[in-house]
């Protein structure tokens, strides 16, 4: 079998740090996100994973629902006939809301593997906790018939298959997303494979310290998504109080001071304080210094420190389109009393 070709501006994918699951299993700890935010081709995505992961990255965040799975499949295929074994890489990718009922999970789980041409996933996410069907690139005032809110029972329903996928070993780790505190709170107990990680919204602006705590606390671990606080996010998700991480003059103050962009400061941030980013870039220069932040940039505890008190509680994906009635407003969706919205 042929030597795989590493890129020589990229990193050695063996530098990159790792967090451990409660099962042992080792995830990189820089992953690639997938969602184009409606704004980048499904070919050009693919093309950014092999570029990607000839330059270090290791760990490819897929999801049924960003429509470019089968494409990203055809890289894989293609990084594989290069040299890159299949053990070298971390794919994930999430079950969508219109397929939790308990006859759509695995068929769904299945043509997720067969566009992604594998023979097993590394992790498998419940997307959201919602039920709920909404059209593709949709406002976020359409409300559908089909939205419910989050039952334990239902959800448990779907949990129990991805439990079912993980015992058939067609699943390496299952994992729950976009979860609040009360919601794992009923799952745990009832879960007979508890979640390996809870994918969620975290930058240095939403640092959701009581659930990043909580996680941890419970042996999951957290994966960031939006770590930039996501410059190239859909304008549907813009609102007018939204804040900008790599404009505030802590984030730029510590770029200067390291000379390096401010996004920068935000991944490394990331990974000291023990959460997995998961930026999204078809840039290569991007794609190059995201790896090399994650691998190499280091900040003080001094600087930590500044960064932890920065947070504006901004959450950036705020997931109107799954309320379930009228009346409601997004923080329904987030349990901010304390306990889950009722249905």
């Amino acid at each position: 079998m042929k030597a795989f070709q590493h890129d020589p501006e990229g990193i050695d994918p063996s530098t990159l740090p790792h967090l451990t699951t409660a099962g042992g299993l080792k995830i990189p700890g820089l992953g690639l996100g997938t969602f184009g935010s409606d704004s980048v081709s499904a070919d050009a995505v693919a093309a950014a994973v092999i570029e990607a992961v000839h330059l270090g990255y290791r760990h490819i965040d897929c999801a049924s629902v960003y429509g470019n799975e089968k494409e990203i499949g055809a890289s894989l295929k293609t990084l594989r006939d290069q040299g890159l074994g299949r053990d070298e890489l971390w794919i994930t990718s999430k079950l969508w809301n219109d397929k939790h009922a308990e006859n759509d999970v695995i068929p769904s789980f299945e043509k997720s593997l067969k566009d992604l041409g594998l023979d097993y996933l590394d992790l498998y996410l419940v997307h959201w906790p919602f039920p709920n069907f909404h059209p593709p690139k949709t406002d976020v005032g359409w409300r559908g018939t089909d939205a419910k809110s989050f039952a334990l029972e239902r959800y448990l329903k779907t949990w129990r298959k991805l439990e079912e996928l993980q015992r058939r070993g067609l699943v390496r780790a299952i994992g729950t997303s976009n979860m609040t505190i009360p919601k794992l709170e009923s799952l745990l107990p009832e879960a007979s494979i508890k979640p390996a990680v809870n994918e969620m919204e975290l930058h240095p602006h939403f640092q959701q310290t009581a659930l990043f705590d909580y996680v941890r606390s419970h042996g999951i671990v957290p994966i960031g998504y939006c770590p930039l606080g996501s410059p190239g996010r859909p304008l549907r998700d813009r609102t007018a109080d939204d804040t900008v991480d790599m404009e505030d003059p802590v984030v730029v103050g510590i770029a200067e001071a390291h000379g390096v962009h401010p996004a920068a400061v935000c991944l490394a941030w990331a990974v000291q304080r023990g959460q997995i980013p998961i930026p999204f870039s078809v840039k290569r220069k991007n794609i190059v210094a995201n790896l090399k932040a994650a691998a190499e940039l280091r900040l003080t505890a001094a600087e930590m420190t500044a960064l932890g008190t920065i947070d504006r509680n901004c959450r950036l994906v705020k997931g109107q389109v799954f309320l379930w009635k009228q009346g409601q407003s997004w923080e329904d969706l987030w349990d901010e009393g304390g306990t889950i919205t009722p249905a």
